[in-house]
């Protein structure tokens, strides 16, 4: 799968979970009074104390983190190439919010015991960004490096 395409991809699963980010925002902030999940457990996750993270609420660092990511993603697609600092930012964009996925969703299961549906399309989200994104490049980079020398 060619660059250009792979950032696509990663754009719109981003664009995805700015969205879900963005309404679990607003629902935490009190502008939804339910918060439509469905079977889950949505309001007991969003009502932890585990909501927030560092004093910001988790939905926010949501919008933070896919905002990014679909500007960086956006930027490398014009760009047509998966090496630089742009590259690599986006790397490691994509290894944080696997990273923070996997520690929310280990807190739900495990302290909780409640799963919110949005939150898990989130991880799924970052699972698929990660693996748009940071496998690829550094393989992709390495094996460029190698034939050159």
């Amino acid at each position: 799968m060619n660059p250009v395409t792979r950032y696509r991809g990663v754009a719109l699963l981003a664009l995805v979970g700015l969205f879900i980010s963005l309404y679990l925002l607003l629902y935490h902030l009190g502008f939804y009074g339910v918060l439509a999940c469905g079977s889950g457990s949505c309001d007991v996750v969003q009502a932890s104390r585990y909501a927030d993270f560092l004093g910001i609420p988790v939905p926010a660092w949501g919008v933070a983190w896919y905002g990014a990511v679909v500007a960086l993603s956006l930027v490398q697609q014009a760009r047509g190439d998966a090496e630089g600092l742009l590259a690599r930012l986006l790397d490691l964009a994509a290894l944080g919010g696997l990273a923070f996925s996997i520690y929310l969703t280990a807190i739900e299961l495990f302290v909780l015991h409640a799963v919110c549906r949005w939150c898990v399309v989130s991880a799924v989200l970052a699972v698929g960004i990660f693996l748009l994104v940071a496998p690829w490049t550094g393989i992709r980079a390495a094996s460029r490096r190698s034939s050159i020398a």
